[in-house]
């Protein structure tokens, strides 16, 4: 397992060397508290897998909200699904708030 290079703290490698995690039957490995405490993850935190020709990679996802106000007005910040057409819909909401104001 390899681990992301985006730590809050240094990471030292020797406390890493030679340690085996096992996988349950769910799948699931247990992160050494030493990495969890380094990564600042705890009891619901996310991360993100990223499959790579050496093995998979644990990143820490940020959670930020998603809306954001700027400027007085609500801003969309977080990453928008591949297959969403935001044009589409900017064009659908905008011809809705027209059919609401002109009372159709």
């Amino acid at each position: 397992m390899v681990l992301s290079s985006r730590f809050p703290r240094p990471m030292v490698y020797a406390k890493l060397n030679g340690m085996t995690l096992r996988m349950d039957k769910a799948g699931r490995v247990i992160l050494p508290k030493p990495v969890r405490d380094r990564l600042g993850s705890h009891e619901g935190s996310d991360l993100e897998i990223v499959e790579t020709s050496d093995g998979v990679v644990l990143k820490p996802i940020d959670r930020r909200p998603s809306m954001v106000k700027k400027q007085g007005l609500w801003v969309h910040t977080a990453k928008l699904p591949p297959a969403f057409d935001l044009v589409h819909a900017i064009r659908e909401d905008r011809e809705d708030r027209i059919r609401k104001l002109s009372g159709l």
